[in-house]
Parts: C-alpha cells; sequence; structure tokens
C-alpha cells in the first residue's frame, strides 16, 4: 500500500489586509510554518511522499526568509516532495523556487512539459508540469498516457477542470479519463472537492491549507490518500488550519442585541475570525456596533460585526402622519422600496433609525 499527503495552495506571504497590520504580520509568520508542519504529518502518519499542487507562494515578490523556511521545513519530511508551480509561483527567472537551496528529498517540476519521476522501492512514478507563466491556457494534461506497465502512475498539476475560460491549465475530464492515472493530485480551486472519478482515475483539489477571508470559510487542510495493492485510491480529508473563518448570522427580533449574540455563540472561537451579521427586526434605535465589539472581541481572534437588521413595520405605519415626521418616514420609504440590492436597503433603514432619534432629540444608541 502507498500512502501519500496531497496538500496545495499555501499561499505564502498573503497581505491578509483586511486584518489590522500586527495580526496580518502574525497571520503570515504562521503560514510560514506550514512546510514543518506537513512534513511532522507525514512523518506521524507514515507517510511515503508528499504531493503539492502550486501556489505554495502567493507571488514572486515574497520574502526570501519564507522560501527558506518552506525549503527547510520541507526537509525534515524523511520522504519524497513533488511540487508543481501554479500560476502564483509560476517556474522561471525571478521565481520564489529559484532564489532558494532546496533539500534532496524535494523535487520542483520546471517546465511545461510533463517531466516523469520513477520511484522503484515504492512501485510508483510521478507525474508533473509547471506553470511557466501567470497564465497558462495550453493543457498541460493534453496527449499524456501513463503506460500500462503496472506501477501507480500519480501526477502533479495545478490546473482548473472545464473551466469557463481557458487561463489557467484547463483540463478537461475526458483527458483525465484517457490520461491512465491513478491518482491525479490538482491545485487551484480552494474548497476541497472531495474524491472525484474520470474513468479508472480518481482526482481532487485538496482546497486551500489555511483560509485568508471570508470566501475561504471553515476547515481547511490536506488529503491523506492510500492507493491500495489492486489500485484503489481512497482519500481522506484532515483539517490542518490553524484558524477558521466563519460567517454567524444573529437574529435580535425580540431580542438584546448582546443577549442573542450571547446565546448564539458556540463554545469555542478564541482561534478564530468571525464575521458576525445582525438580522432581523429592532425598533428605530440603532445597534451599538461599536458597543458589542468592545465587548465580545477579545472573544476572537478578529471580529468583525455587520448590522443588517430592519426596522419594525409599525415604524413605517407613520409615514401617514401630516407631520415632518411623516414626510421624513415617506420619502426614505420610497427610497427603500426602490432600493436595487440589500446593501442600500441597509443604508436607507439605518437612516431612518438616524433621523428618527434626530427628530425626536434622543441620542444614537
Amino acid at each position: 500500500m502507498l500512502r501519500f499527503l496531497h496538500a496545495a495552495d499555501f499561499h505564502l506571504d498573503s497581505p491578509f489586509r483586511a486584518l489590522p497590520p500586527a495580526r496580518a504580520a502574525e497571520r503570515r509568520r504562521e503560514s510560514r510554518e506550514l512546510g514543518a508542519r506537513l512534513a511532522e504529518e507525514a512523518l506521524r502518519r507514515r507517510a511515503d511522499l508528499i504531493l503539492l499542487s502550486g501556489d505554495l507562494f502567493d507571488g514572486r515578490d515574497g520574502f526570501r526568509e519564507t522560501g527558506e523556511e518552506l525549503a527547510r521545513g520541507l526537509g525534515g519530511a524523511g520522504v519524497s516532495v513533488f511540487i508543481a508551480p501554479g500560476n502564483h509561483d509560476f517556474y522561471g527567472p525571478g521565481s520564489p523556487y529559484t532564489a532558494v537551496e532546496w533539500p534532496e528529498n524535494v523535487y520542483i517540476f520546471r517546465s511545461g512539459a510533463v517531466e516523469s519521476v520513477d520511484l522503484p522501492d515504492l512501485n510508483c512514478t510521478v507525474h508533473g508540469a509547471a506553470f511557466t507563466a501567470p497564465e497558462q491556457t495550453r493543457n498541460l494534461l493534453d496527449g499524456f498516457t501513463a503506460p500500462a506497465d503496472g506501477r501507480i502512475h500519480l501526477m502533479v498539476l495545478h490546473g482548473d477542470v472545464e473551466p469557463s475560460e481557458p487561463r489557467y491549465d484547463p483540463i478537461t475530464k475526458e483527458q483525465i479519463t484517457s490520461s491512465g492515472l491513478t491518482y491525479l493530485a490538482l491545485g487551484h480551486v480552494h474548497a476541497a472537492s472531495g474524491p472525484q472519478k474520470c474513468g479508472k482515475t480518481v482526482w481532487a483539489y485538496p482546497g486551500c491549507t489555511e483560509g485568508r477571508g471570508f470566501d475561504e470559510l471553515g476547515d481547511k487542510g490536506f488529503y491523506e490518500g492510500c492507493v491500495s495493492d489492486a489500485g484503489e485510491v481512497t482519500l481522506q480529508f484532515v483539517p490542518f488550519a490553524r484558524r477558521r473563518y466563519e460567517i454567524l448570522r444573529v437574529s435580535v427580533t425580540d431580542a438584546d442585541p448582546r443577549e442573542a449574540l450571547e446565546a448564539a455563540l458556540p463554545p469555542w472561537t478564541a482561534d478564530d475570525l468571525y464575521r458576525i451579521i445582525l438580522t432581523g427586526e429592532t425598533d428605530e434605535q440603532v445597534v451599538d456596533l461599536t458597543a458589542l465589539e468592545t465587548l465580545f472581541s477579545g472573544r476572537f481572534y478578529a471580529l468583525e460585526l455587520r448590522d443588517q437588521t430592519r426596522v419594525r413595520q409599525d415604524v413605517w405605519d407613520r409615514a401617514g402622519e401630516d407631520s415632518l415626521r411623516g414626510e421624513f418616514l415617506r420619502r426614505l420609504r420610497r427610497q427603500f422600496d426602490a432600493a436595487r440590492d440589500e446593501q442600500e436597503r441597509e443604508r436607507v433603514t439605518r437612516a431612518v433609525r438616524f433621523g428618527l432619534a434626530a427628530l425626536d432629540h434622543r441620542d444614537i444608541l
């Protein structure tokens, strides 16, 4: 039986611009530990190989010490590591892969043509190819067929299966079917795909290894794969991210916002980054997001609060009054009804609350 780890899309030296500078720097430092952490997992799980499917670096202008730390970490894996550079970290002059001395156990595919590395002790051949430019419109798998020699044939590629536009190694399912591969280890898509199958070939995206924003939610990690003596491939997803991004929607209808938020929180959030969206109906008062953030921010690695509550229907009922208040509400209601999207309706709702508070000489809460 052959055991491997398959990971991709580390995006080391990502800017994490949405975070405060100190937190962003800390996230970059944590990300640089991915190589060493993955090597420890390979040793613990007794893996025979590590397959890394590109975009390990977020770009070509990262810090040299990031590459050095990755190389040093992977060098401790005790097994062969195969890397197929992607569109963010394509191979060529100025590539982060050329700026670092890599240990002997790390093999980097450097060509846009498929290369093959035989591993006789494992009865296995690992194939792969590299992006050599930011875009790769020619399919790197095109024309490839693994020999029917009784060996396990793995391939490491960065690419896009049947994309809407052919910019990043567009791969067809027909090509996967005719490849004759045992397993195709892909990178580029940041969500884990689960095991897919075309013909006899199993393929998968493990997704990014660490989320970097609220478009990359929940558990992130890698696949632990096994190829049986009969050539059957099984994959197990292993959550691996130090921190998770989560979005939580909390209704504050007929409830104090603080109490509603407290009741909705899961038991452990200290390591994670949360966007909490307040929903439901409230009275004319504005929800005090600043006070809530002050109260709850210590419970999270990072917290972002958004107010998407609506004013109660009975507030609009007073638009029929023959008064300044009624005229104000009539005008705002016309804007609310004409709003093109939810964001615009939120702005009108907040304007209603602030305006009514001003008319009533009340403080904004």
